[in-house]
């Protein structure tokens, strides 16, 4: 018997990988078990500062769950304690029944020659009043401490002091982040935020790193070891471990065609990935730039053929797409971008930029399905009216912009 591994064609690894990420026509239940049930399915959801339209973590949850409110993320929070707050592959919301894994990284401690062990050795009194005011105080936002008036600002991460010393508290796991309050962090200790029936028992090393495994492998579909290794980066390097699971068969390599670079996927997984019946979401998502599905660039490049990066922070010479662009995908591929802006005191959803790329998805279908995205989106901006930048000239793009 051939050991080599099974070949798989690119459009139904597309197809798997869609399903996986909830994208591909997936049920879910309506409000916030709908949101609990994606935040769940996908390990985490990242969080992002950046609202020219509402922010990453909302767009996410609202491109799979067309129900979502922002109130359900806040519930499962804040009342219910069915997510935390912790770093994932960033700051995210991570399902609260996943906390046990992430011991080991709360617990890891910086180096001491690092800028972090520094200032921690250095603050050290001043962490510990932060501590003591929460014991004694209860839930308290940064805002609730006071500034140094004449101390020296910084160019990265110019926070006051007493707020470094609450991150601190957090990273370390003594706090938690109880909730949100007009997005600003509400902290508290970690006793008073953990829900009392929850398993906190520590895992061994080998349960934690088998665990980041699958948690990549169950959102992914297919991964190769880099991917694994950075879709929830605090897992750490984890190529010994996969090297075990793959001895165990509890993975299986598989090669896709065209592609030389080997890939992994569960093998409780395999019968999924191999239906033949090809399927595919009839509607146009607008991805988050920070969107599970796309956040790893080099996959999508492979997987996708579609080469993406965020322009926000390039010089505005620089960019060739528009400040936040977001990937345009239809029927398992990434067609295009699309640039909004939310004009919130006018309620105006601009568009200051549309490329679409794949010539050959221009029909009355996309354009249909492209425009009922549109409004759907511009709905869940709270914006009445969608107004395109008359710079967009494209004929493909006119084509499109007919329909309004």
């Amino acid at each position: 018997m051939s050991n080599k591994p099974v070949q798989i064609d690119p459009e139904l690894v597309r197809q798997f990988s869609l399903q996986k990420q909830l994208l591909n026509n997936s049920p879910l239940p309506k409000g916030k078990a709908g949101v609990l049930s994606v935040i769940e399915k996908l390990g985490y959801v990242q969080i992002d500062t950046i609202n020219v339209i509402e922010r990453s973590h909302h767009i996410v949850l609202f491109t799979r769950c067309p129900d979502y409110k922002q109130k359900y993320l806040h519930v499962l929070q804040a009342q219910d304690k069915k997510i935390f707050e912790y770093w994932a592959h960033a700051a995210s919301f991570i399902p609260m029944k996943d906390y046990r894994f992430y011991i080991g990284a709360i617990e890891k401690k910086p180096k001491e020659d690092s800028w972090l062990g520094e200032w921690i050795k250095e603050n050290h009194s001043l962490i510990k009043k932060v501590r003591k005011r929460m014991e004694r105080e209860g839930p308290l936002t940064a805002g609730d401490f006071a500034d140094v008036t004449d101390r020296k600002r910084g160019t990265w991460w110019d926070w006051k002091p007493a707020k470094m010393a609450l991150e601190v508290l957090f990273w370390q796991g003594i706090l938690m982040i109880k909730e949100r309050r007009n997005f600003q962090r509400v902290y508290d200790l970690t006793e008073r935020v953990l829900p009392k029936n929850l398993d906190t028992t520590k895992p061994t090393i080998e349960e934690e790193k088998e665990f980041f495994i699958r948690r990549a492998l169950g959102a992914l579909g297919i991964a190769t070891i880099k991917d694994i290794n950075s879709y929830i980066g605090v897992g750490g390097k984890l190529n010994e471990w996969v090297d075990k699971m793959l001895k165990a068969k509890e993975i299986t390599e598989i090669e896709i065609k065209g592609i030389k670079k080997p890939y992994y996927v569960l093998s409780k997984d395999i019968p999924e990935l191999l239906m033949e019946k090809k399927t595919s979401d009839t509607r146009v998502h607008f991805l988050s730039p920070f969107d599970n599905s796309i956040i790893l660039r080099d996959r999508i490049s492979t997987l996708f053929e579609f080469n993406y990066s965020l322009e926000c922070y390039v010089p505005k010479n620089k960019r060739k797409y528009g400040y936040f662009c977001l990937p345009i995908l239809w029927h398992n591929r990434l067609v295009g971008r699309i640039d909004p802006k939310a004009d919130r005191q006018n309620k105006i959803l601009i568009i200051n930029n549309v490329h679409i790329e794949d010539k050959k998805v221009i029909s009355k279908g996309f354009i249909r399905a492209f425009a009922q995205s549109l409004q759907n989106f511009s709905r869940f901006h709270s914006c009445e009216k969608i107004e395109f930048n008359k710079k967009i000239s494209t004929k493909i793009t006119k084509t499109i912009l007919k329909h309004y």
